[in-house]
């Protein structure tokens, strides 16, 4: 979902928002360097544990009944889907307690970060930012995009849809905003897609 080439993956890496993901596991696995943040991670395993099977038990019957919104190529039916998705979850409790010993599992939240300036060179937000723009209202969403670019040289964000598949109405304003500011921010292509039309990430670099 944000086009990560071999160069990418040896970049050091901000994950934001990442929740009960395998991408910190996997990438550590893998050599590579990456810090990720969530207010989830002031839990316990136990605790987190807790919290995915009662999210699970929420969110799948409601990609059942929304099956239409979404892309089933990959993937083939709901069933795999959670099959997938607990696999991940499991990688990162595996990896949970380790990885928050060696820092690389934080709690913080945007929109405020406790980094240094440029701390990271490339900072990915998925599944939040313009996802849950009914939540998160525009200044905060400006705010938060702000934060990414102060730590980090290079922004990806993923989806610019909203939870019913329109293009989030903040995201024109935050792109006008970053331009006013400085940045360059685009539009760019990507090769997945599981939520129908969510083709394009957001990439906003320092000038």
């Amino acid at each position: 979902m944000f086009s990560l080439n071999n160069a990418d993956l040896k970049k050091k890496i901000l994950g934001c928002g990442d929740g009960p993901a395998s991408f910190n596991a996997e990438l550590t696995a893998l050599g590579g360097n990456v810090i990720s943040i969530d207010p989830a991670y002031q839990f316990d395993v136990s605790s987190l544990k807790d919290r995915i099977h009662e999210a699970y038990s929420e969110i799948m019957p409601q990609v059942h009944k929304n099956q239409e919104k979404y892309i089933w190529d990959d993937i083939r039916s709901v069933g795999t889907l959670g099959k997938v998705r607990m696999k991940a979850m499991n990688t990162f409790i595996a990896d949970f307690e380790r990885g928050k010993e060696e820092g690389r599992y934080l709690c913080e939240s945007l929109p405020t970060l406790n980094f240094k300036d440029r701390h990271f060179d490339l900072a990915l937000c998925s599944h939040y930012l313009f996802l849950y723009s009914d939540h998160v209202g525009l200044d905060e969403h400006i705010a938060s995009v702000k934060e990414l670019c102060r730590v980090a040289t290079e922004v990806r964000i993923y989806p610019l849809l909203t939870l019913n598949g329109n293009i989030s109405p903040h995201l024109n304003a935050v792109m006008t905003e970053l331009h006013a500011s400085g940045f360059i921010a685009s539009l760019v292509t990507v090769d997945y897609q599981f939520q129908k039309g969510a083709t394009q990430m957001l990439v906003v670099k320092s000038v």
